[in-house]
């Protein structure tokens, strides 16, 4: 009996001892995602992204191309409208695209280097590297990690990536403010590592062609214009006047210790003919549900057929773009 039992216990050991060496350490899975990371020259990824920041949950449709060294394109859609937004890294710059609207921006931008990007995987991959303090949990099919989080938007605090074992595919991203609340989701779906694409798959232009063809210019809305409001004022600061200054322009005046001017008024499609608008002082700016223009004092985006107009001599650019993301109220704060 004794001899069985110790023939058990050395079976059962030798067992224990294989199971170990079949996982991987956090220092292995990080050191193939850098491998990865350096090998890649080119991917294609869907993804569906969920805001928990407003009233209620908005989802938006993803598309990502990415191709070696620094070609992005990022196709951004409202699952519920129809206007769309893309944004483009080529050889000539940093463009920002809303073709339901015939209108373009340019930029001279280190963007997406210049921040985390919950729906890149260079990004990801690079956040999980750069994080000494990264959290690691190794499930049945895939690996989790725990980072800290470097978005515009500073309310974003960490984020919790989880990629699939098999290929070190991303599968989710959920971003969480420092009370721990998740406020961004994102759920990829047919990552392809290494496509071919076409030539010309980047250029500015035939992206505003082909996503004009899929979503027609926006004609001319008659419905009058939903006035909408920031949910977040700056310590001692509030609304003191709200004044239409002509028909689908409203003007809201905001006065305190961080006044500000917010212009709303209905899109207008530009010109077919008009060339993408230099921003030389300016940068992208992700609001969340729609990309903006971002200058030292000011910050511009279209939403839902609306332009806005964010302008402040007192507020810092990260006050403006906590400003700019909570303007979805139906009534005054």
């Amino acid at each position: 009996m004794k001899r069985i039992g110790s023939i058990l216990l050395v079976g059962l050991i030798f067992m224990v001892v294989l199971s170990g060496c079949g996982q991987k350490s956090q220092e292995d899975v990080m050191s193939s995602i850098d491998k990865k990371l350096n090998e890649l020259e080119s991917y294609r990824v869907n993804a569906q992204m969920t805001l928990e920041t407003g009233e209620e949950p908005q989802k938006y449709d993803v598309e990502i191309w990415y191709k070696k060294p620094s070609f992005y394109r990022v196709k951004l859609k409202n699952a519920n409208q129809e206007q769309n937004q893309i944004i483009l890294r080529n050889d000539e710059g940093v463009f920002v695209l809303t073709p339901a609207l015939n209108k373009s921006f340019r930029f001279q931008s280190d963007w997406p280097e210049n921040g985390s990007q919950a729906y890149l995987y260079n990004t990801l991959a690079s956040d999980i590297l750069n994080d000494s303090d990264a959290g690691f949990e190794a499930k049945e099919n895939d690996y989790v990690f725990d980072t800290k989080a470097n978005y515009q938007n500073k309310n974003l605090a960490r984020q919790e990536i989880t990629l699939k074992k098999k290929d070190l595919a991303p599968k989710q991203v959920k971003i969480l403010n420092q009370d721990m609340k998740v406020l961004v989701t994102v759920d990829f779906s047919k990552m392809e590592f290494n496509p071919k694409f076409d030539k010309d798959a980047f250029d500015m232009e035939r992206n505003m062609t082909a996503a004009q063809l899929e979503v027609p210019v926006i004609a001319a809305n008659s419905a009058p214009l939903e006035v909408l409001y920031p949910m977040y004022e700056p310590q001692g600061t509030g609304l003191s006047e709200q004044k239409e200054v002509s028909d689908g322009k409203v003007v809201l005046s905001y006065t305190g210790e961080k006044s500000f001017t917010l212009i709303e008024e209905k899109s207008e499609t530009a010109m077919e003919t008009s060339a993408p608008v230099q921003v030389s002082a300016g940068e992208p700016v992700d609001l969340g549900f729609a990309v903006g223009v971002m200058t030292d004092n000011t910050i511009t985006w279209s939403h839902n057929g609306v332009d806005y107009f964010l302008a402040s001599n007192d507020l810092s650019k990260e006050e403006m773009a906590s400003v700019a993301r909570s303007v979805y109220g139906t009534t005054v704060k």
